[in-house]
């Protein structure tokens, strides 16, 4: 890796592959296993035992009411970078890794169509690179690998703020597949859900019907009510629900209906005033079918609050190192897919992007949750081809083979160099967490979620893959 602005003594491609064949295994293994929100049972023990081999102590096993994330660390005192890794799957997505439809090791069931495991394998590499690197220069301070459980709709991240465990770093280091070599230079939408059930009375449908009362017809009235609602939002807001319930026989007064809704806006201010208006029109669908009506709130995410100065830096690294090198047969796997999803056969994409200025997306991450507690980066490489999209069977397949591997030890590398930065350069510091104070300009981090929310209480189609991610 060539020397960057302000380095002083910076981490080299050579020390991510000299552990190469590391990184791949523990993304091929989590791959294989593919276990979805607060399941990751194999996949996070598998990569504690991977890191505690090269040094890092456990210091965290277990964060809050999440089973399945961990903290560890290397070194002592300050400074102190963090970078966050993930490894739930998709339901539904199981895919093998060949550019055609084909069960996988769990068949269809489950597959990592976002590329949570080389999410994970990518941050475990460049910790122990930065390890190996700060061992061998005496560079003083602290790294340390998050294990962040339950991104796909159970915003892992937010329970772990809660606890407090990112407060204490510098800056936040991530990243996360794509079509493209980029800095994720992004703000990206909050959001909250609420999941909604209506009770009524059953009754024979032909017989009597004037002795039901119709949970259906709540949910109807609800849904006209939100569609009415949209045309007053702001244009940055997005709502968008699912219907889980609507009754049993068409000749029985359905009692019981529900629906899932989720809310998204540019902050967590709007979007929970959204979430008011949607409580307001539950509770008038209820009250005009004569009805009853339960709400939770199913915890949301924050909007990804950008930070300039470790962007500028992170997007000189990543011209350091590059986009990934592929070879003829990746590219022409590439095209397969492209063809099978209609789209054109460009292969994949070589090159490194601009920095972007800050552009809003309409997905949400976790990440978002990390960005409101300190300075937060990070990174896009492509392990998907163009046009593709993240949360198919074929963004799975290719998160299985070696386009998948090449992402993951090019983001190992440039996070290894932007922590490397972090840890070696105070001016560095002192301008990230400034333009981290100025953009959240006094406020307070309070997650999005109804106080004493556990874990344990969400109903399990509440994280089931429903959420989004930095690309989303």
């Amino acid at each position: 890796m060539p020397k960057t602005a302000g380095t002083k003594s910076p981490v080299t491609s050579a020390h991510v592959d000299a552990i190469a064949g590391e990184i791949i295994a523990i993304a091929d293994a989590v791959w294989k296993h593919a276990e979805l929100a607060f399941k990751e049972t194999k996949s996070v023990n598998l990569v504690k035992d991977a890191i505690a081999k090269h040094g890092f102590r456990i210091v965290q096993d277990g964060v809050g009411d999440l089973a399945t994330a961990f903290v560890a660390e290397y070194g002592k005192g300050e400074p102190v970078v963090g970078i966050l890794a993930e490894y739930d799957a998709l339901p539904g997505l199981g895919n093998a890794a060949q550019p055609s439809q084909a069960p996988g090791p769990t068949g269809t069931a489950t597959g990592h169509a976002c590329g949570h495991n080389l999410i994970g394998a990518g941050a475990w590499g460049a910790a122990v690179a930065v390890r190996d690197w700060m061992e061998k220069t005496k560079t003083p301070g602290t790294v340390r690998l998050y294990g962040c459980p339950a991104e796909e709709g159970g915003s892992g991240k937010m329970w772990m703020a809660k606890e407090g465990v990112f407060n204490d770093l510098d800056a936040a280091l991530h990243w996360h597949p794509i079509e493209r070599s980029a800095v994720a230079n992004v703000r990206t939408t909050a959001n909250t859900r609420l999941t909604i059930v209506f009770e009524g009375r059953s009754a024979h449908a032909g017989v009597s019907p004037w002795l039901g009362r119709s949970a259906l017809h709540a949910v109807e009235l609800f849904a006209h009510g939100v569609n009415a609602m949209r045309e007053h939002l702001l244009p940055t807001a997005r709502t968008h629900y699912v219907i889980d319930e609507g009754g049993l026989a068409p000749n029985v007064v359905p009692d019981k209906a529900s629906v899932r809704i989720m809310m998204r806006d540019a902050t967590s201010e709007a979007v929970l005033k959204t979430a008011e208006w949607v409580r307001d029109i539950a509770n008038g669908a209820a009250l005009a079918t004569q009805t009853k009506v339960v709400l939770t709130q199913v915890p949301g995410s924050h909007n990804v609050e950008p930070n300039a100065p470790l962007a500028q830096r992170a997007q000189q690294i990543l011209e350091a190192v590059g986009a990934p090198a592929f070879t003829k047969d990746e590219h022409e796997f590439a095209k397969k897919l492209q063809k099978a999803f209609g789209v054109p056969e460009k292969g994949l994409n070589e090159t490194v992007a601009p920095l972007p200025p800050e552009p809003a997306l309409g997905g949400s991450s976790d990440v978002g949750d990390v960005s409101k507690n300190v300075p937060t980066m990070g990174y896009m490489f492509p392990a998907i081809p163009t046009g593709l999209s993240l949360h198919t069977w074929g963004a799975t397949a290719c998160t299985g083979m070696g386009i998948g591997h090449k992402a993951a030890l090019q983001a190992a590398k440039a996070l290894a160099g932007l922590a490397a930065e972090v840890l070696t350069d105070a001016q560095l510091r002192k301008a990230a967490k400034d333009d981290f104070t100025k953009r959240l300009g006094g406020l307070k981090y309070e997650p999005i979620a109804a106080k004493g929310t556990r874990v344990k209480d969400l109903h399990p189609a509440d994280v089931k893959g429903t959420g989004d991610e930095l690309v989303g």
